[in-house]
This record gives C-alpha cells, sequence and structure tokens, in this order.
C-alpha cells in the first residue's frame, strides 16, 4: 500500500487542497461535473485506477457508475483527479447520495485517493461495464 500522500497546494492560496477520484456523472463534460465546478474544484489529471475495479451501470437519475475494488478480478478504470479547499470537500460529501461512498482509491501508480466507490448493495441488478474501461467510454458504446 502507498503512503497517503501530501495534501495538493493550490498556487493561488496557502490552503491545502484534498485530492478525489471521481469515475463517472462528475467527470468533464458529464452531467453532475458543474456540481464540481461550483465549489471552485480544479482539475489536476485523467489517469487510472489499479487493475483492482469494477464498474457497473447503476439505476439512477442521472445516470452513474458504481465502482467496486475486487482484487484480483478487477480492470484499471479510466478516472479524474480534482482538488477542493477541505470545506468543499466537506460540502460535496455531505451531499452524496446514497448508495454512493467515498473511500481509498488506489490509482495505476499506487497512489491512494479519496474517491468514489459505491455500497455493494447496489450492486444486486446492475449491469458489470468493466469491460468498457470506464464510464465515458460506456457512454460513448451505448450511444
Amino acid at each position: 500500500m502507498a503512503a497517503d500522500p501530501a495534501p495538493a497546494v493550490s498556487a493561488s492560496a496557502s490552503a491545502p487542497e484534498l485530492l478525489l477520484v471521481v469515475a463517472g456523472a462528475h467527470l468533464r463534460g458529464q452531467p453532475l461535473n458543474p456540481q464540481l465546478l461550483d465549489l471552485a474544484a480544479r482539475f489536476v489529471e485523467a489517469t487510472t485506477t489499479a487493475a483492482a475495479y469494477r464498474m457497473f451501470a447503476l439505476d439512477t437519475v442521472p445516470a452513474k457508475p458504481g465502482v467496486v475494488r475486487v482484487p484480483g478480478r478487477g480492470a484499471a478504470l479510466a478516472v479524474e483527479v480534482w482538488a477542493l479547499d477541505a470545506a468543499a470537500f466537506g460540502t460535496f460529501v455531505a451531499g452524496l447520495p446514497a448508495p454512493m461512498a467515498i473511500g481509498r482509491v488506489e490509482l495505476a501508480d499506487g497512489r491512494e485517493l479519496p474517491g468514489f466507490l459505491v455500497e455493494p448493495w447496489a450492486l444486486e441488478d446492475a449491469e458489470d461495464i468493466t469491460v468498457h474501461g470506464g464510464w465515458a467510454a460506456y457512454r460513448a458504446a451505448a450511444g
């Protein structure tokens, strides 16, 4: 397990930022991305998870995926890392609806950052879309 990284520091402020991994409806160009932008979140990078996750299409409005860690049975998924100040991070997390959750997400480079996961009960009837490698690719394939 990688050591926790130090918080990012914004070039425009002295307050530390907290990093957040997003995998679905909060990605750039997706319908919930404005929630991040409204909190002055800053895009940091596009990357992938470690090959230890599965993604499922949840029956939600708007449509969003659920990501779950399954060591030895997963794949790398396309994700984005965003930075928020501590107050914005708290506001964002406090507003998440069930079954979404924030947990530790391992990235391909070994970093572990807070990010979107899903409560396992929500996967009971959900379609496994891992083969697409990420939410945007799944949405593009679904047309």
